[in-house]
């Protein structure tokens, strides 16, 4: 059974970090991909960042590019986000999810291609 768990949301400033974590269970994703995705109350889901395990590339929305790092531990089979300089639009739930392949690739924004999820995580950010 596979499981992606998240953790490192949170209260913080403005202006202030946090890292959340993505830790998969039941299979690796070597071959796929993992990223981020969030939900604001009241907003749909909206795409944040995913990488590809493989290579390391990366992909950032544009909110996320410049502030936000993803990263991934093959040993801990682990996606990270890195988020810096928070502000108070980021508030929302972020939900980890992964892919087994790359076609998620051809769109990386679309939650539809992606074949697991976690339960999220709240990331609150204080003005």
């Amino acid at each position: 059974q596979v499981q992606l768990v998240e953790s490192g949301g949170g209260l913080v400033q403005a202006g202030g970090s946090l890292r959340l974590s993505c830790a998969a269970s039941g299979r690796t994703f070597s071959s796929g991909v993992m990223g981020w995705f969030r939900q604001a109350p009241g907003k749909e889901r909206e795409f944040v960042s995913t990488i590809r395990w493989s290579s390391g590339t990366t992909y950032y929305s544009d909110s996320a590019k410049g502030r936000f790092i993803i990263s991934r531990d093959n040993a801990k089979n682990t996606v990270y986000l890195q988020m810096n300089s928070l502000k108070p639009e980021d508030t929302a739930v972020y939900y980890c999810a992964a892919a087994r392949g790359i076609k998620v690739l051809t769109n990386p924004t679309a939650g539809d291609l992606y074949d697991y999820w976690g339960q999220g995580t709240q990331v609150t950010v204080s003005s």
